[in-house]
């Protein structure tokens, strides 16, 4: 049972995640999500993981916490929102998504977690935890739910009620009990298929996964092999990532802009003509995307992308 001062804590620290920027923060007991290994397997196995091998792999570290952390009793998921209205493109212009618009989002929620973190071992010394941003084998999006954050839409993105499904999640795995929030147990998807449908290369499957085969995001971004030639008419102009499914959702139709200046777009990168973008150096890459989450696609792949999709832009 938690005692009044590990129930304190818990809401100390959703306090701090709030002064911190977090929209979201939800905490859940550690356990082993067993009921989660035999879909991965399947998914995995049908081949519907493309290249991306390592999602079939550490199996019994991506359902169990203790495999990450010792003696993990505590798992902390935060939520932060990155949406804006702003949109990037048009006119002959490659389309970027939003989660790369500004600066990697993986090193600006890893030292807010950190600080999180830090601030836990202040106030109960015999804490230790580890904090993660896409760098284990965790299922981030089952922990969310199991935190009371949201349910995953049919597009198999996480979904909150209050701020829709544009937001990073963050995990911190601790070693201590706290107070816990109840599960995320209910479908507010209703029968709505907007995502399913609206999908230009129909990578959305029914049962809540994606066949990132044809996901213009793996696409653009993950994939080792070059775009699939009957897929690249479909595209819409994105080179970088893809936000469709989301821009359909009902539930992001009243979603509130971000309030975290390093996810704008900076004005160098929106002012880039069509022309420029074809002609865009080496050097102009690693300057214009030296901090953003374009990097980890490098410059001849990223002008592949390029080339190939903006071909056949109208």
């Amino acid at each position: 049972m938690n005692t009044s001062a590990e129930k304190s804590l818990s809401v100390l620290i959703k306090e701090k995640a709030h002064d911190l920027g977090f929209d979201l923060c939800g905490i859940a007991p550690s356990k082993i999500l067993k009921e989660h290994e035999p879909i991965i397997k399947k998914w995995c196995s049908s081949g519907m993981n493309g290249d991306m091998n390592y999602l079939g792999q550490n199996l019994e570290k991506r359902i169990n916490p203790g495999l990450l952390v010792p003696g993990a009793k505590s798992v902390i998921v935060t939520g932060l929102n990155y949406f804006t209205g702003k949109k990037q493109g048009g006119n002959g212009i490659p389309v970027i998504s939003r989660y790369a618009y500004g600066v990697n989002y993986h090193d600006v929620i890893k030292v807010k977690l950190n600080m999180i973190l830090e601030y836990i071992k202040l106030i109960s010394p015999e804490a230790e935890g580890k904090s993660f941003v896409d760098s284990a084998p965790i299922i981030e999006k089952a922990w969310a739910r199991e935190s009371g954050l949201g349910w995953p839409g049919r597009h198999s993105i996480l979904i909150n009620n209050k701020i829709g499904s544009f937001f990073f999640l963050g995990v911190i795995i601790l070693n201590i009990d706290l107070d816990y929030d109840e599960p995320f147990s209910e479908d507010h998807c209703g029968t709505c298929r907007l995502c399913i449908d609206s999908c230009p290369t129909g990578a959305i499957n029914e049962n809540r996964t994606i066949d990132v085969r044809r996901c213009i995001a793996y696409l653009t971004i993950e994939s080792k092999a070059t775009i699939p030639k009957d897929l690249v008419p479909k595209m819409e102009n994105r080179v970088f990532g893809c936000d469709k499914c989301q821009d359909v959702c009902p539930w992001n139709s009243n979603a509130k802009p971000h309030k975290n200046p390093e996810f704008e777009l900076p004005e160098e990168i929106r002012q880039i003509t069509a022309e420029e973008w074809h002609n865009l150096t080496r050097e102009q890459f690693n300057t214009l995307f030296k901090r953003s989450a374009i990097e980890r696609r490098t410059y001849e792949r990223f002008m592949q992308n390029v080339t190939i999709v903006t071909k056949f832009s109208s």
